[in-house]
């Protein structure tokens, strides 16, 4: 039986255990994150989505990414993943990438520092 969109994401919403624990905590990250309560389809974009429809769902998404007391954690496990889909620690899957891109380029500058040194 297929299943409309949001009930196979609401699984992808919080990761399983593969993301790091909390240090703080006893239990993984994810058991405290915001987004278990709310409406998985708020992160994932439905097929054919408008894009105002979109961008009105990414701010949505990211207002609650903004009081998840997780939200550095998910975000960490977005980008070290890396997860292609959705939005994650109030990043959407482009921002992601850029910040990806970002710390690729520092990366190489810093080798290329340490072998000149």
């Amino acid at each position: 039986m297929l299943h409309p969109p949001h009930h196979s994401l609401q699984v992808t919403a919080v990761p399983p255990q593969r993301g790091p624990a909390r240090e703080d905590q006893a239990g993984p990250w994810h058991a405290e994150a915001v987004c278990r309560r709310d409406e998985a389809g708020l992160f994932f974009a439905p097929s054919k989505e408008p894009t105002a429809a979109r961008l009105s769902r990414e701010e949505a998404a990211k207002r609650v990414c903004a009081r998840c007391p997780v939200m550095v954690e998910c975000r960490e496990h977005a980008l070290l993943m890396p997860e292609p889909y959705g939005v994650w620690g109030g990043l959407t899957a482009a921002e992601r990438r850029v910040v990806i891109a970002r710390r690729r380029r520092r990366e190489v500058e810093l080798k290329k520092a340490a072998s000149a040194a």
